[in-house]
């Protein structure tokens, strides 16, 4: 029974340590990441942003704009059902989005995120034998509503319902399965500093709630609250050298509400005919969601595909660099 435990609480013990590679570095308090909870809220959504080194949210990257900047939608003019999937070596993640816009509502989205971070064994005095698993996940729920005010701002607003669950199956010590929960807003806006200047500034802050409780309040931890502020540059003078290319470049500066020693991203879109995108980005911090990023894009009539991978990190250095891919249908 001993061997038994101890494999149980080496498999806790693994999927948080997953889940805080997987996340980026607190950027101010010295405490880290240990003092937070529900760090899976901090994991990159959508392959259009990571492409951009997450540097968006000034952008407007659609259904994705959900877990950035809520207020990205305020301008959506079409009905948008996208599917957004990662893996790494921290686990699996897919969020299902779908955007409805409305002329007089304005819009309105609702979304699920699940990330998967594996299975892990349960075995006993005979490591060979496998007598369960333990199966650890997250799970959120969004409802956002984004509307525009004038033809320049843009404001938004999400509300989220999270959970962390720990299953175990087989022969598992009695009352070990557990789940934490929690409630979360997330608040945006969007300014377009056009024709003036061919520039967009925007600010978000995520996150926003209560403790997330596992049984008591002793057991509960703050969530990871987190402000972004970002930039977006349409470059001008491209057309000089083909009516077909855009540039876009963004810049985001991202940290705790709290601000203390804020992290910088930054990212560039290039595109071809309002239908090739090739992305490229930075994200200066550690962990997993850190370092270099590339990515492409391509729209054929309704559909998107966006892919994007990373290059840095515990994935990387297991020859199991994070792929992003999102699939989107406007209609």
């Amino acid at each position: 029974m001993r061997r038994r435990r101890s494999s149980l609480a080496a498999g806790v013990a693994l999927g948080a340590a997953l889940a805080t590679l997987a996340a980026p570095p607190r950027a101010g308090a010295q405490g880290g990441l240990a003092e937070d909870g529900a760090l899976f809220l901090l994991l990159p959504v959508g392959a259009l942003a990571v492409g951009m080194g997450q540097a968006v949210v000034a952008d407007q990257p659609g259904s994705e704009a959900v877990w950035w900047n809520p207020a990205a939608l305020a301008h959506a003019d079409k009905r948008e059902i996208a599917i957004h999937h990662s893996q790494s070596l921290a686990g699996t993640g897919d969020a299902l989005t779908l955007v409805v816009p409305s002329s007089v509502l304005g819009v309105i989205a609702l979304s699920a995120n699940i990330f998967n971070f594996g299975e892990i064994p349960l075995t006993g005095d005979q490591p060979d034998v496998e007598l369960g698993s333990i199966l650890t996940r997250s799970f959120v729920y969004a409802a956002t509503y984004a509307t525009s005010i004038g033809n320049h701002l843009g404001a938004g607003l999400s509300y989220k319902l999270l959970q962390f669950r720990v299953d175990c199956s087989g022969a598992c010590p009695a009352n070990f399965s557990f789940s934490g929960t929690s409630s979360a807003l997330d608040v945006g806006a969007q300014y377009d500093l056009a024709p003036q200047l061919p520039v967009v500034v925007a600010i978000s802050a995520r996150n926003l709630g209560p403790r997330l409780q596992v049984n008591d309040t002793e057991q509960s931890d703050p969530l990871p609250s987190r402000l972004q502020l970002g930039l977006l540059y349409r470059v001008p003078g491209i057309e000089r050298y083909s009516k077909q290319a855009e540039l876009r470049l963004t810049g985001d500066l991202l940290d705790e509400l709290q601000v203390d020693r804020p992290s910088a991203r930054v990212g560039a879109d290039m595109v071809w005919n309002r239908r090739v995108h090739l992305r490229g980005g930075y994200v200066f911090d550690g962990g997993e969601a850190g370092g270099p990023a590339l990515g492409f894009g391509l729209s054929a009539g309704s559909l998107v595909l966006d892919i994007a991978r990373l290059f840095q990190g515990l994935s990387a250095d297991a020859g199991q660099a994070p792929t992003y891919l999102s699939l989107r249908y406007l209609f």
